[in-house]
């Protein structure tokens, strides 16, 4: 397994992107780098292995790169949770707040038919908005919530904040 610190080094830091004053996490080298990606999904892994996780949600759109190779080392269902009309109908949905506005993330309904060991992934836990809302869809959809699992958290924006506590959240690299 690559190391925390190896993996940090295939993060590029784009400062002033995608606005001014954010300083943006890149996970592109990581992704481009076998050993480094291998690596990545390992460290994602490690504390589900015995966890019985039958399903994988991953986020739109980074999550699904993660959650599907995760889904995959899990032995595991992959369901993607998609931005509006990306998905035909019949589609479960939420909506959920952002600094300035509000977004919604949909999933097939259906898709987690009978789960009750489902984990979600996602890229970076920022403010914790998208995760928070991914949760309760999936509870809308009838499953269990077994835990969370992001490449990145940036610490400062106090995003397991808003994520319930007796939920696992796993987070690779700390920011």
């Amino acid at each position: 397994m690559a190391s925390i610190e190896a993996l940090r080094d295939k993060v590029r830091d784009v400062p002033d992107f995608p606005s001014p004053g954010v300083l943006f996490r890149d996970l592109t080298p990581l992704l481009a780098d076998p050993a480094a990606f291998a690596g990545c999904i390992d460290a994602l892994a490690s504390p589900w292995h015995a966890a019985g996780i039958e399903a994988v949600c991953g986020i739109e759109a980074r999550g699904f790169i993660f959650g599907a190779a995760l889904a995959r080392r899990l032995d595991a269902g992959f369901v993607p949770l998609r931005k509006p009309g990306k998905l035909p109908p019949p589609v479960v949905e939420v909506e959920y707040a952002l600094e300035y506005g509000a977004d919604r993330l949909q999933a097939t309904a259906g898709a987690l038919q009978g789960a009750r060991r489902v984990l979600l992934v996602d890229d970076v836990l920022a403010t914790g908005g998208t995760l928070a809302a991914a949760h309760q869809l999936v509870g809308r959809l009838g499953a269990g919530v077994a835990g969370a699992a992001v490449v990145i958290e940036i610490e400062a924006l106090a995003g397991r904040a808003r994520w319930p506590c007796d939920v696992p959240l796993h987070a690779v690299l700390h920011y």
